[in-house]
Protein backbone atom coordinates (compact mmCIF):
# COMPACT_ATOMS: atom_id res chain seq x y z
CA UNK A 1 0.00 0.00 0.00
CA UNK A 2 2.84 2.52 0.53
CA UNK A 3 4.40 1.73 -2.59
CA UNK A 4 1.13 1.84 -4.46
CA UNK A 5 0.91 5.53 -2.64
CA UNK A 6 4.52 6.43 -3.98
CA UNK A 7 3.96 5.10 -7.17
CA UNK A 8 0.80 7.85 -7.45
CA UNK A 9 2.41 10.68 -6.07
CA UNK A 10 5.19 10.54 -8.26
CA UNK A 11 2.84 9.98 -11.27
CA UNK A 12 0.82 13.63 -10.02
CA UNK A 13 3.76 15.16 -9.57
CA UNK A 14 4.92 14.65 -12.66
CA UNK A 15 1.87 15.05 -14.30
CA UNK A 16 1.42 19.13 -12.37
CA UNK A 17 5.67 19.48 -13.39
CA UNK A 18 4.31 19.09 -16.79
CA UNK A 19 1.96 21.87 -16.73
CA UNK A 20 2.44 25.77 -16.18
CA UNK A 21 0.83 27.47 -13.32
CA UNK A 22 -1.44 29.18 -15.93
CA UNK A 23 -2.32 25.87 -17.25
CA UNK A 24 -3.38 24.20 -14.11
CA UNK A 25 -5.56 27.34 -13.34
CA UNK A 26 -7.60 27.90 -16.60
CA UNK A 27 -10.94 28.70 -16.49
CA UNK A 28 -13.43 29.35 -19.75
CA UNK A 29 -13.47 33.06 -18.35
CA UNK A 30 -9.53 33.60 -18.75
CA UNK A 31 -8.70 32.13 -21.83
CA UNK A 32 -10.00 31.83 -25.72
CA UNK A 33 -12.36 31.99 -27.10
CA UNK A 34 -14.24 34.32 -24.45
CA UNK A 35 -11.71 36.04 -23.22
CA UNK A 36 -10.78 38.70 -26.27
CA UNK A 37 -14.34 38.77 -26.84
CA UNK A 38 -15.16 40.11 -23.48
CA UNK A 39 -12.68 42.45 -23.97
CA UNK A 40 -13.95 43.60 -27.30
CA UNK A 41 -17.59 43.29 -25.80
CA UNK A 42 -16.71 45.93 -22.82
CA UNK A 43 -14.88 48.28 -25.30
CA UNK A 44 -18.06 48.01 -27.49
CA UNK A 45 -20.45 48.88 -24.71
CA UNK A 46 -17.76 52.03 -23.33
CA UNK A 47 -18.47 53.51 -26.68
CA UNK A 48 -21.97 53.36 -27.46
CA UNK A 49 -24.58 55.89 -27.39
CA UNK A 50 -28.11 56.33 -27.85
CA UNK A 51 -30.03 59.20 -30.13
CA UNK A 52 -32.95 58.03 -27.80
CA UNK A 53 -31.58 58.28 -24.50
CA UNK A 54 -30.98 61.95 -25.54
CA UNK A 55 -34.31 62.37 -26.64
CA UNK A 56 -35.60 62.33 -23.19
CA UNK A 57 -35.47 64.77 -20.46
CA UNK A 58 -34.74 64.23 -17.13
CA UNK A 59 -38.19 64.30 -15.44
CA UNK A 60 -39.29 61.76 -18.27
CA UNK A 61 -36.82 59.90 -17.86
CA UNK A 62 -36.92 59.47 -14.11
CA UNK A 63 -41.04 59.29 -14.19
CA UNK A 64 -40.18 55.74 -17.09
CA UNK A 65 -37.57 54.43 -14.58
CA UNK A 66 -40.38 54.41 -11.95
CA UNK A 67 -43.15 52.99 -14.26
CA UNK A 68 -43.88 49.39 -13.42
CA UNK A 69 -46.37 49.96 -16.92
CA UNK A 70 -44.00 51.56 -19.28
CA UNK A 71 -40.57 49.89 -19.19
CA UNK A 72 -41.25 48.36 -22.67
CA UNK A 73 -41.56 51.90 -24.28
CA UNK A 74 -38.83 53.35 -22.25
CA UNK A 75 -36.11 50.19 -23.37
CA UNK A 76 -37.08 50.25 -26.50
CA UNK A 77 -36.03 53.72 -26.82
CA UNK A 78 -32.72 52.70 -24.85
CA UNK A 79 -32.07 49.68 -27.10
CA UNK A 80 -29.23 51.16 -28.41
CA UNK A 81 -27.23 51.35 -24.94
CA UNK A 82 -25.54 48.02 -23.92
CA UNK A 83 -26.73 49.07 -20.09
CA UNK A 84 -24.29 45.84 -19.04
CA UNK A 85 -22.58 44.75 -15.74
CA UNK A 86 -19.36 46.18 -15.06
CA UNK A 87 -16.17 44.42 -15.34
CA UNK A 88 -16.31 43.39 -11.89
CA UNK A 89 -19.73 42.53 -11.42
CA UNK A 90 -19.23 40.32 -14.24
CA UNK A 91 -16.20 38.61 -12.76
CA UNK A 92 -18.09 38.41 -9.41
CA UNK A 93 -20.78 36.79 -10.93
CA UNK A 94 -18.50 34.23 -12.32
CA UNK A 95 -16.96 33.60 -8.92
CA UNK A 96 -20.52 33.17 -7.05
CA UNK A 97 -22.31 31.17 -9.66
CA UNK A 98 -18.63 28.72 -9.76
CA UNK A 99 -18.58 29.00 -5.58
CA UNK A 100 -22.01 27.71 -5.43
CA UNK A 101 -21.79 25.03 -7.73
CA UNK A 102 -24.74 26.57 -10.17
CA UNK A 103 -26.67 24.24 -12.62
CA UNK A 104 -29.55 26.45 -12.76
CA UNK A 105 -29.40 30.09 -13.13
CA UNK A 106 -32.37 32.58 -14.01
CA UNK A 107 -31.23 35.65 -15.43
CA UNK A 108 -33.89 38.88 -15.84
CA UNK A 109 -32.39 41.09 -18.66
CA UNK A 110 -29.63 39.95 -21.44
CA UNK A 111 -29.13 42.67 -23.45
CA UNK A 112 -26.15 41.88 -25.59
CA UNK A 113 -25.66 38.88 -23.34
CA UNK A 114 -22.34 40.35 -21.51
CA UNK A 115 -23.40 39.12 -17.95
CA UNK A 116 -24.93 35.83 -19.71
CA UNK A 117 -21.61 35.22 -20.95
CA UNK A 118 -20.21 35.28 -17.68
CA UNK A 119 -22.87 32.96 -15.78
CA UNK A 120 -22.27 30.36 -19.00
CA UNK A 121 -18.49 30.57 -18.38
CA UNK A 122 -19.28 29.50 -14.89
CA UNK A 123 -21.75 26.46 -15.51
CA UNK A 124 -19.29 25.34 -18.40
CA UNK A 125 -16.27 24.94 -15.69
CA UNK A 126 -18.91 23.38 -13.16
CA UNK A 127 -19.27 21.10 -15.36
CA UNK A 128 -22.68 21.65 -17.43
CA UNK A 129 -26.22 23.75 -16.59
CA UNK A 130 -28.49 25.63 -18.35
CA UNK A 131 -28.62 29.57 -18.51
CA UNK A 132 -32.18 31.13 -18.65
CA UNK A 133 -32.08 34.64 -19.57
CA UNK A 134 -34.96 36.54 -21.03
CA UNK A 135 -34.73 39.86 -23.02
CA UNK A 136 -37.67 41.61 -24.76
CA UNK A 137 -35.72 43.87 -27.60
CA UNK A 138 -35.33 41.24 -30.93
CA UNK A 139 -32.33 43.53 -32.04
CA UNK A 140 -30.48 42.83 -28.90
CA UNK A 141 -31.04 38.90 -28.61
CA UNK A 142 -30.09 38.56 -31.99
CA UNK A 143 -26.51 40.21 -30.99
CA UNK A 144 -26.70 38.37 -27.79
CA UNK A 145 -27.37 35.16 -29.32
CA UNK A 146 -24.47 35.59 -32.01
CA UNK A 147 -22.12 36.55 -28.73
CA UNK A 148 -22.52 33.38 -27.01
CA UNK A 149 -21.99 31.48 -30.30
CA UNK A 150 -18.46 33.47 -30.66
CA UNK A 151 -17.68 32.22 -27.10
CA UNK A 152 -18.88 28.88 -27.22
CA UNK A 153 -21.29 28.79 -24.77
CA UNK A 154 -24.62 29.21 -26.41
CA UNK A 155 -24.98 25.19 -25.84
CA UNK A 156 -25.76 26.42 -21.97
CA UNK A 157 -28.15 29.48 -22.75
CA UNK A 158 -31.73 29.38 -23.85
CA UNK A 159 -32.73 32.98 -24.26
CA UNK A 160 -36.46 33.68 -23.83
CA UNK A 161 -37.81 36.55 -25.99
CA UNK A 162 -40.61 39.39 -24.53
CA UNK A 163 -41.88 40.65 -21.78
CA UNK A 164 -39.96 38.49 -18.60
CA UNK A 165 -43.10 39.34 -16.52
CA UNK A 166 -44.44 36.48 -18.99
CA UNK A 167 -41.26 34.81 -20.16
CA UNK A 168 -40.00 34.06 -16.97
CA UNK A 169 -44.09 33.12 -15.53
CA UNK A 170 -43.88 29.62 -16.10
CA UNK A 171 -41.44 26.78 -17.21
CA UNK A 172 -38.80 27.04 -15.01
CA UNK A 173 -36.24 24.58 -13.19
CA UNK A 174 -37.71 22.93 -10.07
CA UNK A 175 -34.51 24.27 -8.53
CA UNK A 176 -32.46 27.55 -8.93
CA UNK A 177 -28.99 27.91 -7.61
CA UNK A 178 -28.58 31.47 -8.93
CA UNK A 179 -30.99 34.90 -9.83
CA UNK A 180 -29.52 37.49 -11.08
CA UNK A 181 -31.18 40.91 -11.64
CA UNK A 182 -30.41 43.04 -14.28
CA UNK A 183 -33.49 44.54 -16.36
CA UNK A 184 -36.06 47.20 -15.55
CA UNK A 185 -35.69 48.46 -12.18
CA UNK A 186 -39.02 48.69 -11.34
CA UNK A 187 -39.75 45.37 -11.64
CA UNK A 188 -37.21 43.66 -9.20
CA UNK A 189 -39.66 42.61 -7.03
CA UNK A 190 -42.28 41.27 -9.46
CA UNK A 191 -39.46 39.39 -11.11
CA UNK A 192 -38.47 37.93 -7.39
CA UNK A 193 -41.96 36.79 -6.82
CA UNK A 194 -41.95 35.18 -10.29
CA UNK A 195 -39.44 32.63 -9.44
CA UNK A 196 -38.88 32.84 -5.41
CA UNK A 197 -40.36 29.36 -4.66
CA UNK A 198 -37.94 27.52 -6.93
CA UNK A 199 -34.97 29.17 -5.33
CA UNK A 200 -33.09 26.74 -2.76
CA UNK A 201 -32.36 27.41 0.21
CA UNK A 202 -28.58 29.06 -0.35
CA UNK A 203 -29.88 30.37 -3.60
CA UNK A 204 -28.33 33.47 -4.19
CA UNK A 205 -29.88 36.46 -5.92
CA UNK A 206 -28.04 39.58 -7.45
CA UNK A 207 -30.00 42.81 -8.09
CA UNK A 208 -27.14 44.86 -10.23
CA UNK A 209 -27.45 48.94 -10.17
CA UNK A 210 -28.24 48.60 -6.49
CA UNK A 211 -27.61 52.30 -5.99
CA UNK A 212 -30.68 53.01 -8.21
CA UNK A 213 -32.71 50.35 -6.09
CA UNK A 214 -33.18 52.85 -3.34
CA UNK A 215 -34.89 55.21 -6.17
CA UNK A 216 -36.44 53.17 -8.57
CA UNK A 217 -37.19 49.36 -6.83
CA UNK A 218 -37.81 50.46 -2.84
CA UNK A 219 -40.21 47.47 -2.57
CA UNK A 220 -37.46 44.99 -3.73
CA UNK A 221 -34.82 45.96 -1.16
CA UNK A 222 -37.23 45.53 1.42
CA UNK A 223 -38.01 42.51 0.81
CA UNK A 224 -34.41 41.32 0.36
CA UNK A 225 -33.38 43.02 3.70
CA UNK A 226 -36.13 42.03 5.78
CA UNK A 227 -35.19 38.54 7.61
CA UNK A 228 -38.75 37.92 7.98
CA UNK A 229 -39.22 37.46 3.87
CA UNK A 230 -36.35 34.48 4.33
CA UNK A 231 -33.32 36.20 3.03
CA UNK A 232 -30.09 37.99 4.44
CA UNK A 233 -28.68 40.39 2.32
CA UNK A 234 -26.44 43.27 1.91
CA UNK A 235 -25.03 46.09 0.01
CA UNK A 236 -21.76 45.00 -2.01
CA UNK A 237 -19.46 47.32 -4.21
CA UNK A 238 -21.18 49.90 -4.63
CA UNK A 239 -24.30 48.93 -6.68
CA UNK A 240 -24.96 45.44 -6.36
CA UNK A 241 -27.14 43.93 -3.91
CA UNK A 242 -26.16 40.59 -2.86
CA UNK A 243 -28.93 38.55 -1.13
CA UNK A 244 -29.07 34.52 0.14
CA UNK A 245 -32.48 32.67 -0.04
CA UNK A 246 -32.43 30.97 3.68
CA UNK A 247 -35.52 28.70 3.77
Amino acid sequence: MRLANATIYSYFRFQHKSLSCTELFMTALTTEPLAPLLDRLFAEADAASSPGMASLSHDELERLLRSKTEYLDLYGRLKDLWLPVSRETGTMLYMLARSCGAKSIVEFGTSFGISTLHLAAALRDNGGGRVITSEFEPSKIVRARQNLADGGLIDLVEIREGDALETLSSDLPETIDLLLLDGAKSLYREVLDLVEDRLRPGALVVADNADACLDYCPDYLARVRSTASGYISVPFADDVELSMRMS
